[in-house]
């Protein structure tokens, strides 16, 4: 594995990891709010490498990254992340998979950049629009843990992040895998959570225009973005194909991982 540091929208340090076969059809993961690129470690230690060049991106505001103040409301600058990513390491088509707010993130860049230059979207447990009009299509119990989010006091901050861990599968995570979860959670600042939530946009007019290649994956009982939001995406994309995960919750390529990789693999081989 190797990681190096990327110089995104604004001059912000964006840091990133790579494994797999540097010669490969390139997928970059773009986490989730409050994430890291430690999300992907089941895609990135799994046969996925064996044939295919997987990057992984801490957003800015998370992880690695530099977390400046004031930097997150612009959809210009998220773009500017992943456009500079793909021309620094010179990716060639590369497949953008977004998890939860990533897919917030990869419709900025379309909005930004087209989408002529990717290979494919691939859109989990995704969100495409933020503000009032999100909110139906939240889960309320995540809901509900939005203020913790916001806190800087230690217990309401604590409480709301742990709770939240909790939500992201439908079945307990061991001890292990929730204290390392919950690890990077804690570093992003609560200011970044503010700002992340705090942005108003709506794609619904930007989806039907997709061209690429469009594959969408959801936990059935995803308790924070639901179900229908996948839906609605399937119904705006006319040629994305919806991949519905039951007994699975906000994170299938955890949660089911092996079909998870099987599918992203098969979305590879029958679009390139």
């Amino acid at each position: 594995m190797t990681a190096q540091e990327i110089v995104g929208g604004g001059n912000v340090r964006l840091y990133l990891e790579e494994t797999g076969n540097p010669k490969g059809r390139p997928i970059l993961f773009i986490h989730g709010f409050s994430q890291s690129r430690l999300t992907w470690r089941k895609q990135f230690n799994s046969s996925l490498a064996n044939e295919f060049r997987l990057l992984a991106l801490d957003l800015r505001g998370h992880g690695l990254s530099e977390k400046p103040r004031d930097v997150y409301g612009d959809s210009k600058l998220w773009a500017d992340d992943i456009q500079a990513v793909i021309t620094t390491l010179g990716l060639e088509r590369p497949v953008l998979s977004g998890w939860s707010y990533g897919g917030a993130i990869i419709s900025d860049y379309v909005r930004i950049y087209g989408d002529a230059q990717l290979g494919g979207i691939h859109f989990v447990g995704a969100l495409t629009k933020l503000g009032d009009e999100l909110v139906p299509l939240l889960g309320k119990n995540f809901v509900a843990l939005i203020p913790g989010f916001f806190s800087n006091e230690v217990t309401a901050s604590s409480e709301a992040l742990q709770k939240l861990v909790r939500l992201i599968t439908k079945k307990e995570l061991p001890p292990s895998e929730f204290y390392y979860t919950l690890g990077y959670n804690t570093i992003v600042p609560p200011y970044v959570r503010y700002c992340l939530l705090s942005r108003s946009l709506t794609n619904n007019d930007l989806l039907p225009t997709l061209k690429t290649p469009v594959l969408i994956t959801h936990g059935e009982l995803d308790e924070i973005v639901l179900l229908e939001a996948a839906q609605e995406h399937a119904k705006l994309i006319a040629h994305a194909q919806l991949s519905v995960y039951p007994n699975v919750g906000h994170a299938p390529f955890w949660e089911d991982s092996d079909r998870f990789n099987r599918e992203l693999y098969d979305f590879m081989k029958t679009n390139f």
